[in-house]
């Protein structure tokens, strides 16, 4: 299969300035902002009126079905053009605003893909190993040995996830400042999923380690990594972890839930406003906040491997199935998911629901933001999964062709998954 010239541009670039970061120190900079989407030569034109029509029905569809107020969302398919929206409002509010496609959002455990690439950019440094154990950096805490750093990124470490035992706290108290060392003796106090490299198991506790590790590594806080290896070379400028004090995101979606019980049980009558919330109940793992414009950057250079070495993006993607009963098209990857022939992350914080996902052959990607979690991780999902499904079938302009994009799902499967998933939807 031929390579587009882009491609092939796209993999000069990390390598030469891998070499320059090298002879500089590990300042890990380009010397430019890193266009991930270049390597796709993209069509700058809107989507077609049936096609966009199609795609507002699905985010109209999963406002209603997820109980959210409003969302956003985009999809862009290279050969054809793009397509961003909004449903709703950006609350619940009486005079509460309309969503707009540049409202920002919660970015939830996509968060991780930024903690993970720092990992991987560490890595093409030589500051780091992927087979390096997290006790050689963080070794105040007992019983970590045999856990690598690839196996926290990869969710194969073992260790449990705090969130669902603190989910129903995050959501009564979202204002609550909780400080790091909290929420990992949480997480390490329940029972191992198992021995490490076993099982996948995505764990926020895990992802929280591995930023402990870099900052004891490098010397440098979480915020500076990002912004040295993932923020500034992708230009991402409305993409931070607000300071945990910070509890007022004005310009965000809001923040939702339906009440829920210390045991799990959901009370669809109560709504919880969770909008004003502290970025430390998910910090490295799940703290940011972002726009769509910025979202689509970082899934774009995250499943094409643009800000890393050919070998490293290889081991990045040597994905491995989930086992168990998951059908053999889902895998996971260092840092994020691969479905089908998508890759990117669905995911969850109190009173927000994100994910987004690209097509590193393609360019197809798609980006969702959702202001009520109740509906959980998968039905954010399986909302992208619908959106990505309609727009694999635009029409190419002159002069290009539609590729083939073989997805393993379609948009009626997903969005029978989003009705069995939207359990306290909208009356």
């Amino acid at each position: 299969m031929a390579v587009p010239p882009g491609r092939l541009r796209r993999r000069l670039v990390p390598v030469v300035a891998m070499a320059v970061a090298l002879g500089l120190g590990l300042s890990g900079c380009f010397g430019g902002v890193v266009d991930p989407a270049a390597q796709f030569e993209p069509v700058d034109a809107p989507l077609g009126d049936d096609l966009s029509t199609s795609l507002d029905a699905v985010l109209d569809q999963a406002v209603a079905l997820s109980g959210s107020s409003g969302a956003v969302a985009g999809v862009w398919a290279p050969w054809a053009g793009e397509w961003t929206g909004a449903a709703g409002t950006v609350d619940f509010g009486e005079k509460a605003e309309a969503a707009r496609a540049d409202t920002g959002f919660h970015m939830a455990t996509l968060t991780t893909e930024v903690t993970c690439t720092v990992l991987l950019r560490l890595v093409d440094a030589g500051t780091v190993q992927l087979d390096d154990e997290v006790a050689d950096y963080v070794d105040w805490i007992p019983t970590l040995d045999g856990i690598t750093l690839e196996q926290l990124c990869r969710h194969t470490s073992g260790l449990p996830d705090f969130y669902p035992t603190l989910r129903s706290h995050f959501i009564a108290n979202p204002a609550r400042h909780w400080p790091v060392n909290e929420l990992l003796s949480n997480g390490l106090a329940l029972s191992r999923v198992g021995p490490p490299g076993e099982q996948v198991r995505q764990s926020r506790t895990g992802i929280l380690l591995l930023a402990l590790a870099l900052e004891r590594r490098t010397g440098k806080p979480w915020a500076e990594l990002a912004e040295q290896y993932v923020f500034g070379p992708l230009g991402l400028e409305d993409t931070r972890i607000p300071q945990p004090s910070v509890t007022d995101h004005a310009g965000l979606l809001g923040a939702y839930s339906a009440a829920i019980a210390p045991n799990g049980a959901v009370d669809c009558a109560v709504l919880v406003d969770a909008s004003d919330q502290s970025s430390s109940m998910g910090g490295a793992a799940a703290g940011a906040v972002s726009t769509l414009e910025d979202t689509r950057a970082l899934s774009e250079a995250f499943a094409t491997g643009a800000l890393l070495s050919e070998a490293t993006e290889r081991k990045q993607w040597a994905a491995i199935p989930l086992g168990g009963s998951a059908p053999a098209w889902q895998m996971v990857g260092i840092g994020a998911m691969q479905y089908g022939p998508m890759r990117g992350s669905a995911g969850e914080t109190a009173g927000a629901l994100t994910a987004a996902f690209t097509d590193p052959e393609s360019g197809l990607t798609v980006v969702v933001a959702l202001n009520n979690s109740t509906a959980g991780a998968d039905f954010v999902r399986e909302t992208a999964f619908a959106l990505v499904s309609v727009a694999s079938k635009a029409n190419p302009v002159d002069g290009r062709e539609r590729p083939l994009v073989e997805l393993p799902w379609s948009v009626d499967q997903a969005t029978a998954k989003m009705q069995e998933l939207g359990i306290c939807p909208k009356a």
